[in-house]
């Protein structure tokens, strides 16, 4: 079937930006139920996030805290004038300043 429902505009990886800009205390178990993969898949992703210096992972005792790097640009040449920060906004309707 071609009705557009086995697709997304996003990747996954814009996904996990955005659930992580709307609550930064997500747990990635939540995280992956909200976007429907896998706990392990997230973490791959959070880890290539950080590598990226898109996001920062911080220890608040037995919890993480992710903090968005709202300036850094997106890494497609299509994408490159525009950051992480402006991405968030567009898609979540909420500003990370």
């Amino acid at each position: 079937m071609r009705d557009g429902s086995s697709w997304t505009l996003l990747s996954n990886y814009g996904h996990v930006l955005v659930c992580l800009a709307g609550d930064p205390h997500m747990r990635l178990r939540d995280v992956a139920d909200k976007v429907g993969i896998t706990e392990r898949a997230v973490q791959r992703i959070v880890h290539d996030l950080e590598q990226a210096d898109m996001l920062t992972r911080e220890r608040e005792g037995r919890r993480n805290h992710y903090r968005i790097n709202a300036s850094q640009a997106l890494r497609h040449p299509l994408e490159q004038p525009h950051t992480v920060g402006e991405l968030i906004e567009a898609v979540s309707g909420r500003s990370l300043d």
